[in-house]
């Protein structure tokens, strides 16, 4: 995996959570399916700067959509998972897979 396409557990599951969320990914979503899924807490602050850093590594991209319909309504920014995080995504998936097999092989017994 590139330098640049490493990330620490919380981005990935920003990742994960992004491209779960498909065409609705912003980021009060994104928080909500961290919590639902992953059981995992988090500031919008913290999705904010997860997002802005995954993106700087082109493994996201946003867009600004229309404001809301409430009166005053803001422009939320969406995002989806480039075909670069969904690679790198893969990939970790695909080493983490291997070391899981390695030790579900071990004979019984055999702790770490």
């Amino acid at each position: 995996m590139a330098t640049e396409e490493r990330f620490g557990e919380f981005e990935e599951l920003i990742l994960l959570a992004i491209w779960s969320l498909g065409e609705s990914a912003y980021s009060v979503r994104i928080q909500e399916q961290l919590e639902e899924d992953a059981g995992r807490s988090s500031t919008l602050g913290a999705i904010y700067a997860a997002t802005d850093r995954l993106e700087r590594k082109r493994l996201v991209r946003s867009w600004v959509g229309r404001p809301t319909a409430v009166r005053g309504g803001r422009r939320k920014r969406f995002y989806a998972v480039t075909a670069r995080g969904r690679a790198a995504l893969r990939r970790l998936r695909a080493a983490r897979a291997v070391l899981w097999s390695r030790i579900d092989s071990r004979p019984a017994g055999v702790t770490l």
